[in-house]
């Protein structure tokens, strides 16, 4: 294959991997501004239960997505992994149609956060396929377009949420998903090597201390990254109507949506740790703004810096693995890597249900205040390979 030939290949998988991101976050974004009142109103499950759920899904994250890229790595495939991940997902929205406890969400909940070991072996494909100056901005496009699926299948909830009910809502957002399976199955097509050979998967040696210094602080800074359902909810404790939630959440995909992308190329240029603090101090100021008990109108500003610190964090916080991990084992570092992010995010919700259970709803916030300066702290001492060309 002439170079030329091998770029329009690279192009048309990035615009592959982009629609099918763009579609299955439709789907799940339908679901996700209205998951913490369907899990608190309809199946009345406490915040405490709130927490469980949303923590356990992040844990799950961490090893679907550890799994699938040591996998990935060691059978030199990475489309199975893919198709199968968004296949998960679409499963488990009929899942959660289904339920009528809240104990039952559990497995599809599992299912669901196992659909996320299609992470690591795209991100790697797509790592594979860019060259070093435009990485960013891929990663930017891949997250501009899950923010831009996103904001659709809000907008999909606010309009039809009455109309429909919860449980078909639910059911119909299985849809997009089929169809990124399609597009995944039918457009991706993978290289298949001569060789049968199974290479060795990622070992501890293969971490240097940079790469291991960013892990730790990305752990620490994830111990305190609660999620988003506590926003939420907090929210409607402020005086917002169940109906406006959907919207704050529209407000805060919006502006990820229009940043990802910006917030990508930046990230060429002047590199990945500026980036990757103006995201760190954006998730400070919704703490900051939250301890400052602001008034019902100030509210979503909380949603706007949520939105700048996600639009920052996604596309970069991957690319910097991606670069600081060898070539070689870049699944297995992405796999490994959010493996560590999930397995703090279920001890985070945790404790975060149980403070604003016990002490308050602003006392998750003062935590995770204290841990997101650490990692503010910590990240001066990476070591970052800017890159070229």
């Amino acid at each position: 294959m002439s170079v030329e030939e091998s770029q329009r290949e690279s192009r048309k998988m990035i615009r592959v991997f982009a629609a099918s991101s763009f579609l299955n976050d439709m789907g799940s974004d339908a679901i996700y501004p209205v998951w913490p009142l369907f899990v608190t109103d309809v199946l009345k499950a406490d915040m405490a239960a709130l927490g469980l759920l949303d923590g356990l899904g992040e844990a799950l994250v961490s090893l679907s997505q550890a799994g699938s890229g040591y996998l990935s790595d060691r059978l030199k495939r990475r489309k199975p992994f893919i198709w199968a991940g968004y296949l998960c997902g679409a499963l488990s929205r009929l899942g959660y149609a289904a339920s009528r406890v809240w104990p039952l969400l559990i497995p599809f909940r599992v299912l669901d956060r196992l659909g996320k070991m299609r992470t690591p072996p795209r991100d790697a494909q797509v790592a594979d396929v860019s060259p070093p100056a435009q990485r960013g901005r891929n990663f930017g496009l891949l997250r501009a377009m899950d923010n831009l699926g996103a904001v659709c299948g809000i907008l999909f909830a606010i309009l039809f949420l009455k109309v429909l009910g919860y449980r078909l809502l639910f059911a119909l957002a299985a849809i997009p998903s089929v169809i990124a399976v399609a597009l995944v199955l039918i457009f991706i097509k993978e290289k298949r090597s001569g060789e049968r050979k199974i290479y060795k998967g990622l070992s501890f040696k293969n971490i240097d201390r940079n790469f291991r210094l960013y892990i730790l602080l990305n752990g620490l800074f994830a111990l305190g990254a609660f999620s988003y359902s506590f926003l939420l909810i907090y929210a409607r404790k402020s005086g917002y109507k169940t109906v406006f939630i959907p919207v704050l959440y529209l407000v805060f995909t919006a502006v990820a949506s229009l940043l990802s992308l910006p917030f990508g190329r930046l990230s060429d240029r002047i590199g990945r740790k500026r980036v990757l603090h103006i995201a760190f101090v954006s998730w400070a100021a919704v703490c900051v703004t939250v301890l400052a008990h602001p008034s019902k109108l100030v509210v979503p500003l909380i949603f706007v810096f949520y939105g700048i610190h996600k639009g920052a964090l996604d596309p970069v916080q991957r690319a910097f693995v991606t670069e600081l991990s060898p070539a070689a084992y870049r699944a297995s570092s992405l796999g490994a890597f959010q493996m560590v992010i999930g397995l703090c995010a279920l001890p985070a919700s945790l404790a975060a249900g149980w403070l604003w259970q016990r002490l308050g709803d602003v006392a998750p916030f003062v935590l995770s205040l204290g841990l997101t300066v650490s990692a503010i702290s910590l990240l001066f001492f990476v070591r970052e390979h800017r890159p070229t060309s």
